[in-house]
């Protein structure tokens, strides 16, 4: 009697396909040897979110490099960085080298041998031989959605080009700035009363969270690295204190998005009746039937606002100043104290 041929659905013949499909779905989630070996770059407080993440999902760094104790405040007193502050609170070994490319530096960091080079805001150019000494290579945190606004200050850019979305980019490095491979990323909603200072604050948190993702993404091999779009790329300039000078030229809009970039540093300067005088607070404003005349002409006390005229007829509602070595006030206090008038110039 001749054999029974075995139906395609018996349980029989599933089983090798079963087997199949398993061995394929081992091989998407095979693992690399795990990261245990971590060397973080950073120098301000940017980089402190990262710090408390890594430590708190237990990926604390073994080594910390940050940027040399330099003289800060009025008294010119050499203080320490945020980082190196961070690293010596919780006993990890730190090097603060004056050019993470000298050989000294290198050669300790090739007797550590480390899986992986964390860099947040760190302020220095990595060398091909620093970039390729980790085996996961150099992964940075970038505080803007590259290939948009490459560079020193992203976030301040964001918010002088009235950005409505930013967010924060996981880059692979390499040796042109910013360039390099995207591999993690996340957008967020940029508040239209948001200072680069608070911005800043959330950034750093949106950072902190992404590299802990890229480091667990690393060690089970599923993610995907993207070029950048060239043709998408632009770039922002490091912010010298002359850029807080406010140009009343401009239209209203413009100088409340730069005030919102340079707060808290370096805040917006002006000069009134021949004396610097701090704006620190202030919104455009609608006035109908507004005068022409010179920009930065006082217009007149409006829901406590200073109201002066800008660029293309607008204005500009002024909450807050400061002059030097003084206490803030508010505009209409300061108004009153300083017997501000009609026509008056904001300089």
């Amino acid at each position: 009697m001749p054999a029974k041929k075995k139906d395609p659905s018996d349980s029989d013949n599933k089983k090798p396909a079963k087997a199949k499909k398993k061995s394929a779905k081992a091989k998407k989630t095979k693992k690399t040897p795990p990261i245990e070996k971590i060397v973080f770059f950073g120098t301000p407080e940017f980089a402190i979110p990262t710090l408390d993440a890594l430590e708190e999902a237990g990926r604390t760094p073994q080594l910390i490099v940050s940027q040399p104790a330099r003289p800060a405040g009025r008294g010119q007193e050499e203080q320490q960085p945020p980082v190196a502050q961070w690293a010596e609170e919780h006993g990890i070994d730190l090097l603060q080298p004056e050019s993470v490319k000298d050989e000294e530096f290198l050669d300790k960091l090739r007797e550590m041998d480390p899986d992986v080079a964390i860099v947040v805001a760190f302020g220095q150019i990595f060398s091909t031989d620093l970039l390729e000494l980790p085996k996961h290579g150099c992964i940075n945190v970038h505080a803007s959605l590259l290939p948009k606004y490459r560079g020193a200050a992203p976030i301040q850019s964001a918010l002088i080009n009235g950005e409505k979305k930013t967010g924060v980019t996981i880059m692979r490095m390499e040796e042109e700035l910013d360039t390099g491979n995207i591999m993690h990323q996340e957008d967020v909603r940029v508040k239209s009363w948001e200072s680069a200072g608070e911005l800043n604050e959330r950034l750093a948190d949106l950072g902190a969270k992404l590299m802990v993702e890229m480091l667990d993404m690393l060690e089970s091999g599923e993610y995907k690295e993207r070029k950048q779009r060239e043709e998408s790329a632009s770039y922002s300039s490091l912010i010298e204190k002359s850029d807080g000078k406010v140009n009343w030229a401009l239209e209203s809009q413009e100088i409340y998005n730069r005030l919102r970039a340079y707060t808290p540093w370096p805040g917006m300067q002006c000069h009134f009746r021949g004396r610097p005088v701090k704006l620190v607070w202030g919104v455009p404003m609608t006035w109908e039937n507004a005068p022409i005349g010179v920009t930065g002409t006082v217009l007149g006390l409006r829901q406590g606002r200073i109201a002066v005229l800008c660029g293309n007829n607008t204005i500009f509602g002024i909450d807050e100043l400061q002059r030097p070595g003084k206490k803030k006030l508010r505009a209409s206090d300061f108004a009153n104290g300083e017997r501000v008038q009609v026509g008056d110039i904001f300089a």
